[in-house]
């Protein structure tokens, strides 16, 4: 089996540095729909170095290495295609807010391994400090579609219940057609992203949007729309890809107010509000 589940368990965490600058932060930003209008306030502070403001889910291409999925399938007992991988979620601790500048060291490895039947769940947790403590933590689930059946634990099943009632705030974001693109120079070069046939061999009719762009466009709306654009006041954030995004949509996010927290969902408005993210949660100060 392509998965050694007894040995990516046991393996110890991979360690590496990472580096970031004003620029990486800029690029990622403007990968992730930042700047438009070019000249509102509310957006240079993603676009401008001089008064630059970091949203969170930077942490997820902060050091330019391969962030989520594809740094899972380079980790001990781990030996799939990557054209059989889906990132079936994401979730983001921040310890501190994020600096525009830095160094740190990340810490990856997986923390359990999943049969789901005709499919395998890698659940990869990295670790970042820097010389003051603690920074974030990231964890994403991968999915490896035709790897499970070899009778390990399925994992926890439960999800949490829908949100009730009307949202508090709706917003559209458009994304561009060249989204995925720009997206990818912050890191992401799998090919599922940029390559008409290694999608369409990976079972789609396009190119697909990162889900982790997905992720920032979300995650910025609802810092700029219901925490007054401060991004220090992110705590945590979590969803589950529900399904694939195309360059040129339209995405729809509802948002619904809680006590230190935002509920969120994502659909894509072309084709039906069809499910994007899901049980998609932000803490908040």
């Amino acid at each position: 089996m392509p998965i050694d589940a007894a040995k990516a368990l046991a393996a110890a965490p991979r360690t590496g540095e990472i580096a970031w600058d004003r620029k990486d932060v800029l690029l990622y930003h403007l990968g992730i729909g930042a700047g438009v209008p070019a000249t509102d306030p509310g957006e240079l502070r993603y676009t401008l170095e001089s008064r630059l403001h970091v949203l969170p889910s930077f942490a997820t291409v902060a050091g330019g290495g391969p962030p989520g999925v594809t740094g899972g399938l380079s980790l001990p007992g781990v030996d799939v295609d990557l054209a059989r991988v889906l990132h079936g979620g994401q979730s983001l601790t921040l310890h501190r807010p994020l600096p525009a500048e830095g160094t740190a060291t990340a810490a990856d490895r997986i923390t359990a391994v999943h049969d789901k039947g005709e499919a395998a769940v890698l659940v990869m947790r990295t670790e970042v400090t820097d010389a003051n403590g603690p920074l974030w933590t990231n964890e994403a689930r991968i999915f490896v579609r035709g790897e499970g059946g070899w009778g390990g634990d399925r994992g926890p099943s439960a999800r949490p219940d829908p949100p009730a009632g009307d949202p508090d705030r709706t917003v559209e974001r458009h994304l561009r057609e060249d989204q995925a693109l720009l997206y990818r120079l912050s890191g992401d070069w799998n090919p599922l992203h940029a390559d008409p046939a290694f999608a369409k061999a990976s079972g789609f009719d396009r190119p697909v949007l990162h889900g982790l762009c997905t992720y920032g466009v979300t995650l910025k709306a609802v810092v700029d729309t219901l925490l007054d654009g401060d991004v220090t006041r992110v705590r945590a954030y979590t969803t589950r890809f529900a399904g694939v995004v195309f360059p040129g949509e339209t995405l729809r996010i509802r948002m619904w107010r809680g006590e230190g927290t935002v509920r969120v969902t994502a659909s894509a408005v072309e084709r039906g509000d069809a499910p994007v993210l899901t049980d998609t949660v932000v803490e908040h100060r």
